[in-house]
Parts: C-alpha cells; sequence; structure tokens
C-alpha cells in the first residue's frame, strides 16, 4: 500500500517549439530520480514533433477521426486512429498561430517510449513517462486529464483474485494506474497556467525497470466492439433504422434476444428457423411493426439483418454474420 506520494509542477519552460528536445528541457528544469514518474502535457509533445497542421479545425478532424461516435450541431465526439473517443479527435487551436491546428502525437505510447530512453541514455534516470491529454467523460460534467500514451509505468493494476480488507475476493477490479497518474498530475499542472510537466514520486513499485516499457496506454483503450456505450443516443437509432446491414452467413441467435417482444401484442404469432423468423398475424402492419423491432433488436446484437414482406399478412426476418 502506497502511503506517500509526493506531486510538485516543473515549472519555467520555455514554449516549445518543433524540433526542440524535451528530455533535456525537462532533465533541466528539475532533479529527477529513479522511480519518478513523469508526466507531460500532449500538446508540448506535439509541438516538438510538429504536429502542426495549417486549415480550418474542422478539417483538422476530418482528417484526423475514424469513426463519428456523435454529433450535435457542430460539436462530435470522434474516434482517432489511436483508438481514443474524444472531441474535435482531440485538436487544439489555443496558444496557436490564427489559421493552423495543433493534432494529438501520431504515436503517444512511442513519444513516451523515446523519452523515457532519452532521460536514461543522457541522465541516467529511470522513469516512467505518461503523456496526458484532457477528456470529458460520459455522465458527468466537466473535463479530467487522461493517458494517452505511456512508457515504463504500470497502465493497469490487477487486483483480480486479491481479497479486501474484508476478506472478499476481488472478481474486476482493475484500477487505470496510468489515468490516476494523469489526473492527478493535472492538480499541480493546471489548465491556464503555462505547465505543461509534473513530476510523480513515490509510485516506484509503478515504474517498470529498465528496457521495459510495458504495453502503453494503448491497453486502456476499450476495443468499439467490447464497448456498449460505442454510439450515441441519436446515433444508434440511426446505425439501427439505416445503417442495417444484410447478413452474410449463419450464426446462432438467442431466443430469449426477442422474448417479450409478444407481450402486448395480439393475434401475432414467430415461426423460428435457423437463420429466419418468420412473423404471422392478421394485420398487416402489426406484422411489419413486429418484424422491425425484432430486426432493431437483432441489429443490436451485431447481426447482419433483412426485412422480407410476404403473402397473406406475414414477414420473415433473416439474420447472420453481419457484413464486413
Amino acid at each position: 500500500m502506497r502511503k506517500h506520494l509526493e506531486i510538485f509542477p516543473v515549472t519555467g519552460l520555455p514554449e516549445v517549439t518543433a524540433g526542440d528536445d524535451l528530455a533535456a528541457l525537462i532533465a533541466d528544469g528539475t532533479d529527477l530520480r529513479d522511480g519518478d514518474v513523469v508526466s507531460v502535457t500532449s500538446k508540448i509533445v506535439s509541438k516538438a514533433e510538429g504536429r502542426l497542421t495549417h486549415g480550418t479545425r474542422r478539417e483538422a478532424v476530418d482528417a484526423e477521426l475514424v469513426r463519428v461516435v456523435a454529433q450535435r450541431g457542430e460539436t462530435r465526439i470522434v474516434q482517432t486512429r489511436h483508438g481514443l473517443v474524444m472531441a474535435a479527435a482531440g485538436t487544439d487551436t489555443s496558444n496557436t498561430a490564427p489559421g493552423t491546428v495543433l493534432l494529438l502525437p501520431v504515436d503517444p505510447d512511442a513519444s513516451a517510449r523515446a523519452l523515457r530512453a532519452e532521460l536514461k541514455q543522457r541522465h541516467d534516470v529511470n522513469v516512467g513517462i505518461v503523456v496526458t491529454d484532457t477528456l470529458g467523460r460520459p455522465w458527468r460534467n466537466g473535463q479530467t486529464d487522461l493517458a494517452i500514451g505511456a512508457a515504463g509505468v504500470r497502465v493497469v493494476e490487477d487486483l483480480r483474485g486479491t481479497t479486501d480488507s474484508h476478506g472478499n475476493v476481488l472478481a474486476v477490479t482493475e484500477p487505470a494506474l496510468a489515468d490516476e497518474i494523469a489526473s492527478a498530475s493535472e492538480l499541480v499542472k493546471g489548465k491556464a497556467d503555462g505547465v505543461p510537466v509534473a513530476v510523480l514520486r513515490g509510485l516506484d513499485d509503478a515504474v517498470l525497470p529498465v528496457g521495459e516499457h510495458g504495453p502503453g496506454a494503448r491497453a486502456l483503450v476499450r476495443d468499439a466492439e467490447a464497448d456498449m456505450f460505442s454510439l450515441g443516443t441519436r446515433e444508434a437509432a440511426r446505425a439501427a433504422v439505416l445503417d442495417r446491414q444484410p447478413p452474410t452467413g449463419p450464426r446462432e441467435a438467442d431466443p430469449t434476444l426477442w422474448a417479450g417482444l409478444l407481450a402486448d401484442v395480439d393475434g401475432v404469432r414467430l415461426d423460428v428457423a435457423d437463420n429466419a423468423v418468420t412473423v404471422f398475424g392478421d394485420e398487416p402492419v402489426t406484422v411489419g411493426v413486429v418484424a422491425e423491432r425484432l430486426a432493431v433488436l437483432l441489429h443490436a446484437e451485431g447481426y447482419g439483418v433483412t426485412v422480407r414482406p410476404g403473402p397473406g399478412g406475414e414477414a420473415t426476418v433473416t439474420f447472420g454474420s453481419r457484413s464486413k
């Protein structure tokens, strides 16, 4: 158990520009020790790496995103090529010349590894590196800093299988240590104070041996397929109705998926086959409504789905593997 943690800002750093030596600037600005963790704001990493582009922010976001997760007016929550889900793809127009936009580092984990290696080679200190950026969070107001890059730090503490103070076995407890480091460091960096680097002391047990960089912050990114909230409400509804894909191959479905579908519907029955469910009823409109509801349920589970109306008040919902 950690009993003591110190966090202090690295002040007096100059304005960083393309080609600047971050390792030298950081080492000159503070007395680093083995076992320290250096938290570096992604903005100065991007500036040092020349990640400044000309054009509008909209153009920059279009170039950086791989998919739009949610959109309200001009505000877009997108997934970047890093796998991060964030507003405006993490682009920044503050403290940059008019007509320019600062992008995230191409590979924040690689940036963290390079900085760590430079500090070890030239200043003989074994430190961990966390590259941070500011993100909003679902269901919570305000923003906090999270880790988008890491090297030499255990990014997750796996406590599964251990016991709590009452002897209960922990089954799912995996604190995101790198994110906690990022958020803690922001307390001394501040958003408007011009302090882009902080040092955390007392986390020796979380710093990896020399030559071991760890999996990086990429290990904290939940894959979209495993994300239960990968789309916004409006976007999920649109995808279910407009982006439904046809099935391409067999795939079993659990009948409990549509359990309760007919609870409030009279005169309709379902006939389940291997890869299709046929809806029968006396009222064609009711049959069509039930078939579309079933299709939406199947689509939400990742099935490719088609609905085909048939003669005599019936409709067949065919499902299978989603097309690639």
